[in-house]
């Protein structure tokens, strides 16, 4: 389906993963950026208004609640965003004939398994976001043939909210923090996460793609990676899931396994190290 010059429409389009998805895009697609000023994915009008106007190829759908403790206390929403307009936007899609390509999370697992995660492993979410997305996910299996469903996780970009902005700004408050040590994954940076999308549209893609950087480790060392490169003399100290006691269950180990991606796609995201090296040098300048 990848040519030059498809039209490709992204909603979400302020947010951070959105953004290096339309830097790596620009150029070689014909992009319609949407904010939920433009797109509200829980407006079923406004997303046939939108589509019937632009006529893309593909939708990217970007939008999404993603506060994982937030959703605890507001199901309501998180299902009105991570599946009902999700469903939408895959009605709306099987409607005018595009592609649908959308964005799910490790958190669909509940983290007992001995080894990385194949996309046919059962789910089994402990959070009601986990809950939320795979409902999503299974509406768009339902409804429109023609998807891709990205699952990744720990995502970090050069815009918005991340970890990694959260880690350097509390070392330059404290002298000391704790971070979880017992929950396993991998880090991935946007700007990679949006050239593995540019690799799945340039072949016939279709289905569940497991995506992150490779590699894996835990909070406490990532926070702790971070740290020694930005040269922090920050005390870290591990702490467990359970002493920690955040709203939302969190996967003990939700490492995914890429090998699918990599198989069809022929593209093989960098070791999460490299990439978080390679982002600090560019927020540093």
């Amino acid at each position: 389906m990848g040519f030059v010059g498809m039209k490709v429409l992204i909603t979400g389009a302020r947010g951070m993963l959105a953004q290096d998805i339309i830097r790596v895009l620009e150029g070689t697609y014909q992009l319609t950026p949407t904010t939920h000023a433009d797109l509200d994915i829980g407006n079923p009008s406004q997303i046939a208004q939108q589509l019937a106007m632009h006529t893309p190829d593909c939708v990217i759908n970007c939008a999404g609640y993603t506060n994982v403790d937030g959703c605890e206390t507001d199901s309501a929403n998180a299902f009105a965003a991570n599946a009902e307009g999700v469903k939408n936007l895959a009605l709306a899609c099987r409607q005018f004939g595009a592609k649908l390509v959308h964005f799910s999370t490790d958190y669909v697992f509940d983290g007992t398994a001995q080894r990385p995660y194949v996309e046919d492993d059962a789910p089994n979410p402990l959070s009601v976001y986990g809950k939320s997305k795979l409902a999503g996910e299974r509406a768009i299996q339902e409804a429109l043939d023609d998807h891709i469903i990205i699952r990744t996780e720990w995502l970090y970009g050069r815009q918005g909210k991340h970890f990694v902005g959260t880690m350097l700004h509390l070392a330059r408050e404290r002298d000391e923090l704790q971070v979880v040590h017992d929950q396993t994954g991998s880090p991935t940076c946007t700007a990679d996460l949006a050239l593995a999308i540019e690799a799945l549209l340039a072949v016939p893609a279709r289905g569940i793609y497991h995506v992150t950087n490779a590699g894996s480790c835990s909070w406490y060392d990532f926070a702790r990676r971070i740290f020694a490169i930005a040269g922090s003399t920050i005390r870290v100290l591990p702490i467990s899931s359970e002493r920690l006691a955040r709203p939302a269950r969190r996967p003990a180990y939700s490492v995914l396994d890429c090998s699918k991606f990599i198989r069809e796609t022929g593209h093989i995201l960098r070791p999460w190290e490299q990439a978080l090296e390679s982002y600090m040098q560019l927020e540093q300048h």
